[in-house]
């Protein structure tokens, strides 16, 4: 967060309200920055990956940086937060070397922010994947995304969820098989038994109380599995960075600091369904009508857009690099 002069903010609003508008790097209104992205870079995770944005090509200084790791975790449905068919939980934490100007007190005010936007957008039921039960009614996966902003140099909530979105695609759910241990009544050797066999069932006539416990066993080692469902309903956030007659897009911590709002929409592109908004905020002081927020969304619908098909787009080569890796080692063994 950046603290600038009323004589700064008055230049920084002069120049993009100008024909042609003007910035100070002498990017377009709706220009983004170059956006870096790499997956797969913390091994002990289900999932991860690294966004930077506007960072220095020479010495790979500056810009916004965020990396995000989701890890699963098995719970009981019904005890403390459990959810029958699992749930996802975000949070964020900032380095203080990421806003150094900030007390402690300020800096977790900003984190509990950011968490509850990210948290709001992302745990909602109607984009939960359908792949996190384990066993109905009684385990399930819980998804721990954890985001972790290392740098702000401005669009801080774009990285964070171009990060939480590549994370996401890079789990895996590790593949269980149910089994059940089965033991009558008054014996003390147990005996475990596939859910698939017909022996489960038992004789008509056996009359004796059976004792029957649930549990499941992985196939795959932890790191294999596969992807968690529901991609195309992780959405993208994108910020409107809004001055009286204009708008424009990954603002710089001085340009964030010369504008009075800024709208955040949440957007997901289904390939078989219309444009979803998943959700928008408006931050800062200041009011919008109906017809501006009218204006603004079909706006940021049509940014989102390119947003989504370039990180799509990335998020299948990263796929295809890492398969390519992982053949290379396994040929070389």
């Amino acid at each position: 967060m950046a603290s600038i002069s009323k004589a700064e903010k008055a230049f920084i609003q002069s120049s993009l309200l100008s024909d042609p508008p003007l910035r100070a790097d002498g990017r377009g209104l709706i220009d983004f920055r170059t956006i870096a992205l790499e997956s797969g870079i913390a091994p002990i995770a289900n999932g991860s990956a690294r966004v930077s944005i506007g960072r220095n090509a020479q010495d790979g200084g500056g810009g916004t940086e965020v990396v995000a790791a989701a890890k699963l975790e098995v719970e009981s449905v019904g005890e403390g937060e459990g959810v029958d068919g699992g749930r996802v939980a975000c949070s964020v934490s900032c380095s203080p070397t990421a806003y150094p100007l900030l007390s402690p007190n300020a800096l977790d005010d900003l984190q509990h922010d950011m968490t509850s936007i990210l948290n709001a957008t992302l745990s909602h039921p109607t984009i939960r994947p359908t792949n996190l039960g384990i066993i109905p009614g009684m385990k399930s996966w819980l998804l721990n995304l954890d985001i972790i902003v290392f740098s702000d140099a401005g669009n801080i909530f774009d990285a964070i969820f171009m990060a939480a979105r590549a994370a996401l695609w890079d789990t895996k759910v590790p593949i269980t098989k149910s089994v059940q241990y089965r033991a009558k009544k008054g014996e003390t050797q147990a005996m475990d038994v596939d859910t698939d066999e017909t022996a489960l069932g038992g004789s008509a006539l056996d009359t004796r109380q059976a004792i029957q416990v649930a549990d499941f066993e992985l196939p795959d080692y932890w790191d294999e599995g596969e992807p968690l469902d529901g991609r195309q309903a992780w959405p993208v956030c994108l910020t409107l960075n809004l001055l009286p007659t204009l708008h424009f897009l990954d603002a710089t911590l001085q340009e964030e600091a010369s504008v009075p709002l800024k709208l955040l929409v949440f957007y997901s592109f289904p390939s078989d369904a219309t444009p979803l908004l998943r959700g928008m905020r408006l931050l800062g002081t200041g009011v919008l009508d109906l017809t501006q927020v009218k204006s603004l969304l079909k706006d940021g619908e049509k940014y989102a857009r390119n947003v989504w098909v370039a990180l799509e787009g990335k998020l299948k080569d990263e796929d295809f690099r890492r398969n390519q890796k992982a053949r290379e080692r396994f040929l070389n063994r």
